[in-house]
C-alpha cells in the first residue's frame, strides 16, 4: 500500500510517521514544507516531497500513485486560518480525486455545530465536511477530544496547573464534559483506518471515558501523587482564564484563548463507530494515559510536542535577514585545541533544564516578563535535553537551522520591538557566537542600547562557558 502522510512534522504526524515506517506492508511518502525538519536519513526510509497544500502542482506530484493519504495539516498559526483551512482541504481532496486516491484519513475534533462552538473547533468540523464532499474519494474522519500524551497541548496545560497550584480558583468551564484519549490510542485508530473494509464515508468518534475538566485535574493530581483543591468561580472571563493559563503553563496567550473559547461546549462522542469498526482497540483509562505521558517525560522519550511546529519562520533561508540586521553582538574564541564535535554538543545543549550558564536568572526574568505581556516565555523548555532538530522550540527560541558539528541558528519568539537571532558557528578553528537584531522603530533601537551592558556579561559568559564545558567533556 502506498501511503502519503501530510503533517509529518506536527505533534501527531511525527508519532504516526514512526508507526508507519515500522509497518512493512506500507510504502510511505511524506509531504512537507521543509525537508530540514525531518531526520537526516529519512529519505532512506521514505519518499519525501516538498510543498504545501496550497500548491496544486506539487500536491499532484506527491499524490500521484497513492492509495491512501493522511490529512493532518491546519493553518492555526495564521489569523485567517478558518478560510485557509477550507481552501487547503478543498485543494487536497480535489487533487486526491484527480490522482485516483481511494481513501483520505483525517483527524479532527469532537464537537457539534451550535452557537457556542468556538471558531477553532468550527474550522476543524468544516475541514472534515470539505474532505467528505468528494464522492470519488472515501473519507475516514476520526474525531478526538482531549489528547493526552507527553508534549500534547492539553496534557501540558493540565499537568502544569496541577503541579504548580495546590489550590486553584477555576472558572465554571471546569464542569464542561469532555472525552479524553491517550495519544497512543489515537495512533492506533489512525493506522487501523488503513485497513477498514467499509467503502462509504465514515465518522468515528474516539475517547476513553467521559470526564469534566475538574475530574481530569483531580485524576492528574492522583497520578502525580498530589492532592489538589479546586474552587470554581463563576465570574472568571475568557480573557482572565487565558492570562491564567498563559502565566502558569507553557502555552502563550493566543493559544490559551483559543483553547478556553473551545471549552464553552462539550466535546463528547456522538456515535459508537469506534466500537463497531475497531473492535480490537480498547482505549486505556485517563489516569493510565497520564502516567504513561509522565514516564515518557521522565525517561526523555518525548517524540513530539505541541509547540515544535508552530510558525513558519524556520521554513526559509535566513541569510539575507541576518545580513540586514542593524545590530550585531559577536564573540569569537579559538577552539583549535578542542574537539569540534564536543564544542557543537556544548552549544546545542543550552536551554531547557540545562539552563543558560551563570546568568540563568536573567534569562528567567526575561521569560517571566515575556509571559506577562502574552509571549511564549521559557516554560516550553526543550523536547530533548541533548538533541535538537530544525523547527522545534527551545525555551522562547525556535531552531531555524542546524548543521551537525557546524552551526545552530535560533530565531527569537519572545515579544520584541524587532526581530532577533542567536547563532553559534564553528568556522575554521573558531567558535563564532553572534546575536543579530533588526529593530522596529525608535523603541527597537532604545531596547537594544539599553541591553548592551547586560549583553556584555551574558554573551561573554556564554561563549566562555560553552568552551569550558567542551574542554571538560
Amino acid at each position: 500500500m502506498k501511503v502519503l502522510l501530510t503533517g509529518s512534522t506536527g505533534y501527531i504526524g511525527r508519532r504516526l510517521k514512526q508507526k508507519l515506517l515500522a509497518n512493512n506492508n506500507i510504502e510511505l511518502r511524506l509531504y512537507v514544507r521543509n525537508k530540514k525538519a525531518l531526520s537526516a536519513n529519512i529519505e532512506e526510509e521514505a519518499e519525501v516531497f516538498e510543498g504545501d497544500t496550497f500548491d496544486k502542482n506539487k500536491l499532484e506530484t506527491a499524490l500521484e500513485g497513492v492509495d491512501t493519504a493522511f490529512y493532518l495539516v491546519h493553518s492555526l498559526n495564521n489569523k485567517n486560518y478558518k478560510d485557509l483551512d477550507k481552501i487547503s482541504a478543498q485543494n487536497f481532496i480535489d487533487t486526491a480525486s484527480k490522482c485516483g486516491v481511494k481513501r483520505v484519513i483525517y483527524l479532527g475534533g469532537l464537537g457539534v455545530k451550535n452557537k457556542d462552538t468556538s471558531e477553532h473547533l468550527l474550522s476543524r468540523i468544516e475541514t472534515g465536511e470539505v474532505l467528505s464532499s468528494n464522492k470519488n474519494v472515501q473519507t475516514i474522519w476520526i474525531r478526538a477530544g482531549v489528547i493526552i500524551g507527553s508534549g500534547s497541548t492539553s496534557f501540558e496545560i493540565i499537568r502544569n496547573l496541577t503541579e504548580k497550584l495546590p489550590i486553584m480558583t477555576t472558572p465554571k468551564w471546569v464542569y464542561t464534559k469532555a472525552e479524553p484519549i491517550a495519544v497512543s490510542d489515537v495512533l492506533k485508530y489512525l493506522e487501523e483506518s488503513l485497513y477498514l473494509e467499509e467503502k462509504e464515508n465514515l465518522i468515528v468518534d474516539i475517547g476513553c471515558e467521559q470526564l469534566t475538566y475538574r475530574d481530569m485535574m483531580i485524576q492528574t493530581g492522583k497520578a502525580l501523587g498530589l492532592k489538589r483543591i479546586l474552587i470554581p468561580l463563576p465570574f472568571l472571563s475568557i480573557n482572565i482564564s487565558s492570562y491564567w493559563l498563559n502565566l502558569f503553563t507553557p502555552v502563550p496567550f493566543t493559544v490559551a484563548k483559543a483553547l478556553i473559547e473551545g471549552l464553552k461546549s462539550e466535546v463528547v462522542m456522538q456515535n459508537d463507530n469506534a466500537k463497531k469498526y475497531f473492535k480490537n482497540i480498547k482505549p486505556i483509562s485517563y489516569i493510565k494515559a497520564v502516567r504513561k505521558a509522565v514516564k515518557e517525560i521522565e525517561t526523555n522519550q518525548v517524540i513530539s510536542r505541541w509547540s515544535d511546529n508552530g510558525g513558519k519562520i524556520w521554513d526559509k533561508n535566513h541569510s539575507k535577514e541576518i545580513s540586514d540586521a542593524i545590530f550585531v553582538d559577536r564573540k569569537e574564541s579559538d577552539i583549535s585545541k578542542l574537539d569540534k564535535e564536543k564544542v557543537y554538543k556544548s552549544f546545542t545543549s543550552i536551554g531547557g533544564k540545562n539552563g543558560w550558564f551563570d546568568y540563568d536568572f536573567l534569562w528567567v526574568m526575561r521569560g517571566v516578563l515575556d509571559k506577562m505581556i502574552g509571549g511564549v516565555g521559557l516554560k516550553r523548555g526543550r523536547r530533548d535535553q541533548e538533541n535538537l532538530r530544525v523547527g522545534e522550540s527551545l525555551d522562547f527560541w525556535k531552531v531555524a537551522d542546524l548543521k551537525e558539528n557546524e552551526r545552530l541558528l535560533l530565531y527569537a519568539q519572545m515579544r520584541l520591538p524587532g526581530t532577533a537571532w542567536l547563532e553559534f558557528k564553528i568556522e575554521d578553528n573558531k567558535l563564532i557566537q553572534s546575536a543579530y537584531f533588526y529593530p522596529k522603530g525608535v523603541f527597537g533601537r532604545l531596547y537594544w542600547y539599553s541591553l548592551i551592558p547586560l549583553h556584555y556579561f551574558v554573551f561573554t559568559n556564554m561563549i566562555e562557558s560553552i568552551i569550558k564545558k567542551a574542554a571538560n567533556e
